[in-house]
């Protein structure tokens, strides 16, 4: 039997007198949950700075006072304390944990079971290179520690969720302008053993914002993640001369959850059902509808569209289609019942329990291997559309019909080629892909300045029998396709040999614009699906991009384009 789920208000990023910074050290661990359950909370976390004596010091306390009881020595007060711990631990799940400090002084979060022992927990933090005489100072500088990606590990290994705390703010992972490599970044950003972000512009409705661009479109950052927001609260309420400093609950995460639990918690963080998590808003009017973002965001290599599902007109199998493209590249969600082109609110879909089980069925029969992708409705707009989440597989290549092998290029679905299949099979190997006959033209960076990031390259062409073979790069992921030809080509492909085979002799005379050694060839689209034809001298030679979406301009080819250099 199906679990009902319901939306649960989480503060895991909680202080307590036990950091050496917290405002109010007067205060008492019993007004903390008070003050947590005054504000709706239902799950909090207390996250001292490279400690655990804070959760301790509680449990101490309690451990006393329950002692006293039992030995009938206990006082009224006393008694009336007790009495509220147990009412509040019976209304408010509290979980240990720690802010670690690793290298680069970037701060992690490690959150863990209630029931985990708090002296495997200060354990966890002597590996973590805490010094022992400073395993109880609560402070946020330790001296040198341990690397943030061995922190990730341990935490996970551990039982805990790794989560990076404020990324985008001072002390996070993901925080602009702090002078570290772009891999480093990556890294830091994309590791399996990290579950979520929590990010300080959650409810900002920006694309720039932290959510936007951790959503999978990125080509450097293929990995969607999880993000959430936390009050790293230093006191129990709001300091009223900096609105920055929030107090208990005072920026909280709301998660979609069957039951109120630490499993359930890792669970979502661990899935990949973007949709279960919202900023918490108090007074909250109305069902939050998280579709609405997904529509304004349009179709991209993680999300698609579909007005309808019928056999007809060939809509159940392009649904079929990609799904399996998703699976084989960066995973995604396929929504149905909408058609993101039409204004107003989407179409939905007829006998929506039905269509589920019907898109089970085809998934489960038509893809192989098996591919655990995830079936259900949703209200949007007070109509009900289906929405398919798709796990990137572990086991590429996926196949539809056994024989039909579908991959995801930016916004499109088309059939793979002999080289993709081969680098997916080698993926779902474990084996890293390199190409020892990549041509040197197609090396990343040409005098300092790196290709763009999105679209594709022309790479070489040769000339067997009348037919012209295309080598054609992935700038997303730099992989080299081979054997191309004008008649196999996919749409993006297809339209950048079409192009390609037009451009004269000298190139130059084709551009629009040049800034030195770049070269604008053409811009086609609307603002927000704006693509750019691009061309890069090299050496008495001229490198060719084509299909580049806003994603991939950076640094000298936003000045190109007539954009704000990074």
């Amino acid at each position: 039997m199906k679990q009902e789920r319901s939306w649960v208000v989480v503060d895991m990023h909680l202080h307590t007198p036990a950091s050496s910074d917290y405002r109010e050290p007067e205060i008492t661990y019993l007004d903390i949950l008070r003050t947590a359950k005054t504000r709706g909370l239902q799950v909090i976390a207390l996250t001292d700075h490279n400690t655990v004596a804070g959760i301790r010091s509680m449990q101490e306390d309690i451990q006393r006072l329950t002692m006293l009881e039992e030995l009938d020595r206990i006082r009224k007060d006393e008694k009336e304390r007790l009495a509220d711990y147990r009412k509040l631990q019976e209304e408010l799940l509290v979980l240990p944990g720690f802010e670690f400090t690793a290298t680069f002084g970037f701060h992690i979060l490690g959150i863990f079971p209630p029931d985990k022992p708090l002296r495997e927990l200060e354990h966890l933090l002597l590996s973590l290179n805490i010094p022992p005489g400073e395993i109880d100072a609560g402070a946020s500088n330790i001296g040198a520690s341990s690397d943030v990606l061995a922190a990730y590990q341990i935490i996970n290994e551990g039982g805990g969720l790794a989560i990076a705390a404020h990324a985008n703010s001072s002390n996070g992972v993901a925080m602009r302008g702090f002078p570290i490599g772009g891999q480093t970044k990556i890294a830091y950003t994309q590791d399996p053993n990290l579950l979520a972000l929590e990010v300080t512009d959650l409810e900002t409705k920006s694309r720039r914002s932290t959510a936007t661009f951790f959503n999978g479109t990125k080509p450097e950052y293929p990995r969607r993640m999880h993000t959430i927001q936390g009050s790293d609260a230093h006191s129990l309420s709001l300091d009223p001369n900096n609105n920055k400093k929030f107090g208990v609950g005072g920026r909280a995460t709301e998660m979609l959850l069957p039951e109120v639990s630490f499993e359930a918690i890792q669970e979502l963080l661990q899935g990949n059902d973007f949709a279960r998590t919202r900023p918490h808003v108090e007074q909250r009017e109305g069902e939050f509808d998280f579709i609405l973002p997904a529509i304004e965001e349009g179709i991209s290599i993680v999300l698609d569209f579909h007005e309808s599902m019928t056999v007809r007109g060939g809509n159940l199998y392009a649904i079929i289609a990609d799904v399996c493209a998703f699976a084989n590249t960066n995973g995604g969600t396929v929504y149905v019942g909408i058609d993101p082109d039409r204004k107003g609110k989407p179409a939905g879909i007829n006998n929506p329990s039905g269509s589920v089980a019907k898109l089970q069925r085809e998934i489960s029969n038509r893809i192989s291997p098996a591919l655990k992708a995830q079936v259900d409705a949703q209200v949007t707009q007070g109509v009900t559309v289906v929405r398919v989440l798709v796990p990137r597989g572990d086991d590429p290549p996926y196949a539809v019909d056994d024989n039909k092998i579908y991959v995801r290029a930016e916004a499109e679905t088309g059939l793979a080629i002999r080289d993709e299949i081969v680098q997916m099979v080698r993926r779902g190997a474990g084996v890293e892909v390199v190409d020892q006959d990549q041509p040197e033209e197609a090396a990343e960076v040409v005098k300092g300045i790196p290709a763009p990031k999105t679209g594709v390259e022309i790479v070489a062409v040769e000339e067997r029998e009348g037919v012209k073979y295309f080598t054609v790069r992935d700038l997303r992921n730099g992989n080299v396709v081979k054997n191309v030809t004008e008649t196999s080509a996919r749409r993006l492909w297809h339209y950048a040999i079409t192009e390609y085979l037009k451009l004269p002799k000298d190139i130059r005379k084709a551009a629009s614009s040049w800034e030195g050694e770049l070269g604008l060839l053409r811009t086609r689209g609307r603002t927000k699906s704006r693509r750019y034809d691009l061309a890069q001298a090299s050496d008495g030679s001229t490198r060719l991009y084509y299909g580049v979406t806003e994603d991939g301009i950076h640094g000298d080819w936003k000045r190109l384009v007539g954009k704000e250099p990074e």
